[in-house]
């Protein structure tokens, strides 16, 4: 299992991400975090996103999980023909209800496991493999599930950390400051948790073994 996970973007060592993807410089950037988002605003962030994977040498494609939702057939094998997938910030209610509704919150854990991609996610993309979800309404509105599907949030995380991912720690951006009674509040009730500031990353390299395959 391989896992690249940000704070911001590609944070101070893209370096790494490179050495996890190697040679398959192909990358399928998951923007469905912004779903709540006007169209415009969402395809502009996505374009960023998009453009900052080429700027570093990979070729890039998008794929929307939306079109996925209730028919994920599919889904594993064109995901599993990419090195990386890129799943960017926004927000983490809104991007796990997309997993699971596309059915990619089974797929992608079984292809990491089998060691058939890297997972890089930044923010929302980070929180979304942690065991839940719990706290981060502090900063994100679970209602914006509403509003991009019509259905109500879901608490549970893919599990892949055994620690709550908090991002943004005392950086210089707005979410900065919800982020402390995150943690406060992770404090308070024991929730095992690591944070990372803007710029900083931690990567998961663990071969895949015959049981997982």
């Amino acid at each position: 299992m391989r896992l690249f996970l940000s704070s911001w973007k590609l944070g101070d060592a893209p370096e790494l991400l490179d050495g996890l993807v190697g040679d398959v410089r192909t990358a399928a950037v998951i923007g469905n975090a912004l779903d709540a988002l006007p169209g415009t605003a969402r395809r502009q962030a996505t374009g960023r996103e998009v453009a900052l994977l080429r700027d570093r040498g990979y070729s890039v494609s998008e794929v929307d999980l939306r079109d996925h939702f209730d028919a994920s057939q599919g889904l594993a094998e064109h995901l599993a023909g990419f090195g990386v997938v890129w799943v960017h910030g926004g927000n983490p209610f809104v991007l796990r209800l997309a997993m699971a509704l596309s059915g990619a919150d089974g797929i992608l854990p079984g292809l990491l496991r089998r060691d058939a991609v890297v997972y890089a996610g930044w923010s929302a993309g980070a929180c979304v493999l942690s065991p839940s979800l719990h706290g981060l309404e502090l900063v994100d509105d679970p209602a914006d599930t509403v509003t991009a599907y019509g259905r109500q949030a879901i608490r549970e995380g893919l599990g892949l950390l055994d620690y709550a991912f908090v991002p943004h720690y005392r950086s210089p951006i707005p979410e900065s400051e919800p982020i402390e009674r995150v943690v406060e509040r992770y404090d308070r009730e024991g929730v095992p948790y690591r944070t990372f500031r803007d710029g900083e990353v931690t990567i998961v390299d663990q071969p895949s073994t015959p049981a997982n395959r």
